[in-house]
């Protein structure tokens, strides 16, 4: 067995770091509509949704051991690799924060690895099959799903109370969205802080430190569920503001239809072990809510964006986990180069978005204009 390098520790500490990043990323995906709508306050939401990231994080760990025994080889896998891997995905993960873009951390993650590994390890350390079957396919269809679910769960949900005085249809469905924002954030718990689990445990196979085959210590269960908590408590408002206001005009019912459906197809696939994009699921199930209701407005534009966002994930974030991965091949000094430059990219987004802050009190404001105005907007 391995000991404890200076190297490992930096790596662990940079996949809480990530795991952070996913946290505020995806916050919108579990309160974007009921801070919409009004059911929850906005830190209320946060602070709900936190609690309930760390508790999903117990609750499996299938995800996990895809991730850390499953789309690369673990015994041709360096710890610098999953360095330069993490950097990509923090990177992607806070562009698109700063543009306000619902993009998939957990594709950021994954184009990261596998970008690296390529660059130092070679193709033949990536399991195309498994990423294809595991990453690629439910990308298609889970947001799909998703999108064609709500769509038919919203339709009943106005026709079945299309006769009911609306005051009171539209306070049983914000009340009904606290339990439904509740099981997305829970679901999101269980799937999305397993991927960091799931880094952490190859990192430690990497370096000895576990066998091959092993599951996520105690330790590390705890760690990145805090991280992920933590993360989604920061808020995350610019991408909340997109969810919520954004994509359509949702109202209660839609907004109770679209959690529901997105925990569902969440859920099932923590159970399965595929570990898909909640911000790709739950993006579809507002979509669908958009649709299923009689002349909602959908702002196909930033739809549009998004979408773009989605296909860029996976190429942009492999782009830079490969650079890294290339200057880490160098040496000591190649690697602080790669972190440094990382460090001074993050420092720079964040000054950034400083400019027009999005936070509680005006995540609610009009999206339209507040989407145009926005200069940091970066991939409209």
């Amino acid at each position: 067995m391995g000991g404890v390098s200076l190297l490992l520790v930096a790596v662990i500490v940079t996949a809480l770091a990530f795991d952070f990043t996913n946290g505020f990323h995806d916050t919108a995906n579990s309160m974007a509509t009921s801070i919409a709508t009004g059911a929850l306050a906005p830190r209320v939401a946060v602070l709900i949704a936190g609690v309930l990231n760390l508790a999903g994080a117990f609750l499996s760990t299938t995800v996990a051991k895809t991730i850390s025994g499953g789309i690369v080889n673990d015994s041709k896998v360096s710890l610098t690799m999953i360095f330069a891997g993490l950097l990509g995905a923090i990177l992607w993960n806070m562009l698109t924060w700063l543009a306000g873009l619902p993009s998939s951390s957990s594709h950021a993650l994954f184009g990261g690895l596998i970008g690296a590994v390529w660059v130092a390890a070679g193709a033949g350390a990536v399991r195309f099959g498994q990423v294809v079957e595991k990453i690629v396919l439910p990308a298609v269809i889970s947001p799909a799903v998703a999108c064609a679910a709500a769509l038919l769960a919203t339709y009943l949900a106005y026709v079945i109370t299309r006769h009911a005085p609306r005051g009171p249809v539209d306070r049983a469905y914000r009340t009904g969205q606290i339990g439904s924002a509740s099981l997305v954030a829970l679901a999101h718990g269980t799937n999305d802080a397993q991927k960091t689990m799931g880094v952490i445990t190859l990192a430690l196979i990497s370096a000895g430190v576990l066998g091959q085959g092993a599951e996520p210590p105690w330790w590390v269960i705890l760690s990145a569920g805090l991280a992920i908590s933590l993360g989604t408590y920061a808020g995350g408002w610019r991408i909340i503001r997109t969810m919520g206001r954004g994509l359509t005009d949702i109202q209660s019912p839609q907004g109770f239809t679209a959690e529901t459906t997105a925990t569902t197809v969440i859920l099932t696939s923590s159970h399965m072990g595929f570990p898909l994009s909640t911000t790709q699921v739950c993006a579809g199930g507002i979509l669908g809510a958009g649709l299923g209701r009689k002349l909602a407005e959908i702002r196909w534009g930033i739809a549009g964006r998004i979408a773009v966002s989605w296909v860029l994930t996976l190429p942009a974030a492999a782009a830079v986990g490969g650079s890294s991965a290339w200057l880490a091949g160098h040496g000591t000094g190649g690697l602080v180069l790669a972190a440094g430059a990382a460090l001074v990219a993050v420092g720079g987004m964040y000054a950034l978005s400083r400019r027009k802050p999005v936070h509680a009190a005006n995540v609610n404001e009009v999206p339209d204009k507040a989407q145009q105005d926005q200069p940091d907007d970066l991939l409209a």
